[in-house]
């Protein structure tokens, strides 16, 4: 044997040692890349991790793993995250065993990113040309090729290339994570919820559960005011401002100045200028942000602020459409003057009383999250049929005749009519969808007996069933044309007398339990 085949024999001969790269300066990001070793030959793990002692790569050193058989590696990919290399062995525990797991990693644990180089002492037992072309592997050495210096080559290319392949995995799920947080977010309506959906989405984005805060300053000056925090950054959400006094708020106010994202580790702010204020959003991830990780988090404070400007947008809309339903019954009061008030206790009532059925469990079916949001201003429309009924009955200082009173119960069939026509312009359920189902059926009972379609139960709508008990306490309880104010407790026993018959007795209890809890909700006298 020649001294350059004896060269060539021992493997991991340290020839190149000297020309091996230092272990760099300690890197902010303190991530070790997994490298798993696996042979069945204990001495080539422990001429392995002497050859790769020193090496490090983007600063970054190695974190080796052992596996002396196929079945111990593949319990070990299975179980841990992130190795970014395998040094296989082909014969093993079998004369395949290195090429069976190969095709275990790529077909069973849908592992396509971990880099895979085959090393074997015996080349003629699994020819190279069949190797490539028949298994997902990455490189082919003979164990006499890896020199020191040839291994280092073999590990360094491998782990540059899990590095392009794991970003662009991370690029796809961050998009996806992208396309899906937009959605999500646009489908939120509470400013505060909507921040807190905000940092939810860039965390996962991120991928590292960082903390983080959002902070919201209105026009282009002003103190910043904290909408939504997170984890070691959460007790900020209690304070209205942002105390500039704290350790990320030099990061935030220069993100503000300069209006653009800063990348300071381990301070990041994202700026995303809005319609009508600018937001930023700092989070603290352990380890410096990579580039994709940055390009990702820009795209989608594109969306954010996009999402800001729907939500804007979105707030103005609901904004007119409550104008308009007060607009509406402002008017059927404008007419009855002596129900002053009354809309808005109805309005105030309701809501409380539908808020309590839902803590209590009933109806889970019929309280619904829509109901729940719309009942108070819906409700004041229950009696906007009236502008269809004469002066002379509507402000009558007496009880009706008959006939008068059949033509005021036509108030009902009335508002119905115009409410649903109006409601029907709308996509979706809107206030003038129930307000079309409270005055429509308010005045129906419970047992069947009221007008204007003799509905029964359940069959009444949920909403009518509240507003019919609301308003029937309410006007007894103050001043009508055709009447005196009733004394509290005859108006409560009145309301006890016909749970079940006139009214829902879950609606009687329910409003029991607030003027309880709330007496003047109930105009109650102090007792």
């Amino acid at each position: 044997m020649t001294d350059s085949n004896a060269a060539d024999d021992n493997w991991l001969l340290d020839e190149d040692e000297d020309e091996a790269p230092a272990a760099g300066l300690p890197a902010p990001d303190q991530r070790l890349w997994r490298v798993l070793i696996v042979d069945d030959d204990v001495d080539v793990h422990a001429v392995t991790r002497l050859a790769l002692r020193n090496v490090s790569f983007k600063g970054r050193e190695l974190e080796l793993f052992s596996a002396y058989s196929g079945r111990e590696a593949y319990d070990i990919l299975r179980d841990t995250p992130d190795i970014a290399l395998v040094l296989l062995d082909v014969v093993m525990e079998t004369d395949d065993a290195g090429l069976l797991l190969a095709r275990r990693i790529r077909e069973e644990l849908h592992n396509a990113i971990v880099r895979v180089v085959l090393r074997t002492g015996q080349p003629g037992q699994a020819p190279e040309q069949r190797v490539i072309i028949e298994y997902d592997i990455n490189d082919y050495k003979a164990k006499t090729e890896l020199t020191t210096q040839k291994l280092f080559t073999t590990v360094i290319s491998a782990l540059r290339a899990y590095e392009s392949l794991n970003m662009l995995e991370r690029s796809r799920v961050g998009l996806g994570k992208i396309l899906a947080g937009a959605t999500n977010l646009y489908q939120i309506h509470s400013l505060r919820e909507f921040a807190s959906g905000v940092l939810n989405q860039v965390s996962a984005i991120l991928d590292v559960g960082a903390d983080g805060v959002l902070c919201l300053m209105q026009g282009d000056s002003g103190p910043a005011t904290v909408v939504a925090a997170t984890g070691s950054y959460a007790p900020l959400a209690e304070n209205e401002r942002m105390p500039t006094e704290h350790p990320l708020w030099p990061a935030i106010a220069k993100a503000f100045a300069e209006k653009k994202s800063q990348f300071e580790h381990p301070a990041n702010v994202l700026f995303i200028h809005t319609h009508d204020r600018e937001v930023a959003i700092s989070v603290t991830p352990p380890w410096p942000l990579a580039q994709i990780q940055r390009d990702l988090l820009e795209v989608f404070c594109q969306r954010i602020a996009a999402a800001f400007d729907n939500l804007y947008m979105f707030g103005q809309l609901r904004k007119a459409q409550e104008a308009t339903v007060v607009a509406l019954a402002d008017l059927a009061e404008f007419r009855d003057s002596g129900t002053g008030g009354h809309v808005r206790r109805v309005q105030a009532l309701s809501s409380a009383i539908a808020a309590r059925m839902k803590e209590r469990g009933v109806y889970p079916d019929e309280l619904t999250p829509q109901l729940l949001d719309m009942i108070g201003l819906a409700s004041i429309l229950h009696d906007v049929g009236k502008v269809a009924t004469p002066d002379h009955i509507l402000l009558k200082p007496g009880v009706h005749t008959p006939e008068e009173r059949v033509q005021m119960q036509t108030h009902a069939e009335v508002g119905r009519t115009i409410l649903e026509r109006a409601a029907n312009m709308v996509d979706g359920v809107s206030y003038l969808t129930y307000g079309a189902e409270i005055a429509g059926a308010h005045h129906e009972h419970f047992d069947g007996q009221g007008y204007p379609n003799g509905l029964k139960g359940r069959e009444i709508p949920m909403s009518a069933r509240i507003v019919a008990v609301v308003d029937v306490f309410d006007s007894l309880l103050h001043e009508r044309p055709y009447k005196e104010p009733w004394p509290y407790p005859e108006v409560m026993a009145y309301i006890k007398a016909r749970s079940g018959s006139q009214f829902d007795p879950e609606v009687v209890q329910a409003l029991l339990d607030v003027i309880e809890r709330d007496p003047e909700l109930g105009q109650r006298p102090a007792p």
